[in-house]
């Protein structure tokens, strides 16, 4: 068959206006927010150590707690020996023991024959130990996270929990919230505060995303920080919101939620979860979340000299494990348990869909400048 002078004309541009549309998206995908970081180089992991543990049970978020013990949080499954199916409850904690050469993870709060049985429902991305409590941010549940968020307060070690009285909604504008963790029972702490990163929801509970598992990237992307003093993280009148900056560069606070402003920006999305964590070998906060599309292995990975930035890019990966895993991961964490005195070696807590729907560790460095030698 023949086609005619016009014919191709037509075709041609239609190619190029495709290959130019796909580019384009492709290029938008793929640029970062923030400048490369100045601190970290690059970061590099090594999937020849990637252990999977708890098949069906997803999220994990991590604390380092005055025992000497991690304590985790999972959601929709049984947990440590248990499988999706059996002793699967929609929110569980439990306490992973020994070095991270050799750890165990056992179920004290849910799951499989845990040691207590659970109290509530909902989904966790942040806990942390401060002073021997555990505190744990509680998305609700159904809704896919984003209606409301309480705080749940353990006094014993994650055997018991007791929820706030009050919680962020979504027509707060904030959801999925997680804490800043740094060392042992937040020792090495910048104050004497409890900060938090909440996400700034574009979706959901009633206008859920129409992709295959029912999630997707915020755009634009936002995340906002707030504050407690330490010993009074149950009471809301004490929590106050970043609101900017002073005219000397200092960060500003304000207990008027309207007053809130993003400590992080991403256009091509934020995930609706997060991770942030200090690394006191780097003196630099890491933040994790995804970009672009959720479930895809999408890491963006940034740090910064102070928890409301400035923020520099570390990584920004566009299925990330490709090759190695499948590339479904979308939360990403550290602990500082587990990470080297000089901050350059850790092993990373990461979850995801499918296969990665488990408890996941692998090994990684920060590649690092080399020194000035001038």
């Amino acid at each position: 068959m023949k086609m005619n002078r016009s014919g191709c004309l037509i075709v041609t541009v239609i190619t190029l206006l495709a290959f130019e549309l796909l580019t384009a998206h492709a290029a938008l995908r793929q640029q970062p927010p923030y400048p490369q970081s100045s601190v970290i180089k690059r970061v590099e992991f090594d999937f020849a150590t990637h252990r999977r543990l708890a098949p069906g049970s997803d999220n994990w978020p991590v604390t380092w707690a005055d025992d000497g013990h991690l304590y985790t949080a999972w959601g929709d499954g049984g947990g440590f020996g248990g499988t999706n199916s059996e002793g699967r409850v929609k929110l569980g904690v439990a306490r992973i023991d020994g070095n991270v050469e050799g750890y165990s993870g056992i179920n004290i709060w849910g799951g499989f024959k845990p040691q207590k049985p659970p109290q509530f429902d909902g989904k966790s991305y942040g806990i942390i130990s401060v002073d021997g409590v555990l505190y744990m941010w509680v998305a609700a549940q159904p809704a896919r996270h984003m209606e409301s968020s309480a705080i749940a307060q353990s006094t014993d070690h994650g055997m018991h929990w007791k929820l706030a009285d009050w919680k962020y909604t979504f027509e707060d504008e904030l959801s999925v919230p997680t804490f800043l963790n740094f060392g042992q029972d937040n020792s090495g702490a910048r104050d004497e505060y409890v900060y938090s990163y909440l996400i700034e929801p574009t979706w959901g509970p009633g206008t859920l995303p129409q992709t295959e598992h029912g999630f997707d990237v915020h755009k634009p992307g936002r995340i906002h920080l707030t504050r407690v003093p330490k010993e009074l993280v149950f009471q809301r009148d004490r929590h106050q919101f970043f609101a900017g900056f002073a005219t000397d560069g200092s960060a500003t606070w304000s207990s008027n939620i309207e007053a809130k402003q993003p400590v992080f920006e991403d256009s091509n999305g934020v995930g609706w979860n997060v991770s942030v964590s200090y690394n006191a070998g780097l003196r630099r906060y890491i933040l994790c979340t995804e970009h672009s599309q959720s479930h895809a292995g999408q890491l963006g990975m940034f740090d910064a000299s102070e928890p409301w930035g400035p923020w520099t890019t570390v990584a920004y990966e566009n299925s990330w494990g490709e090759g190695q895993i499948e590339t479904s991961a979308f939360f990403w964490n550290f602990t500082q348990k587990w990470i080297s005195a000089d901050g350059a070696k850790f092993t990373m807590i990461f979850s995801g869909k499918n296969s990665n729907d488990s408890w996941n560790t692998i090994d990684g460095r920060f590649i690092l400048p080399a020194p000035d030698l001038q």
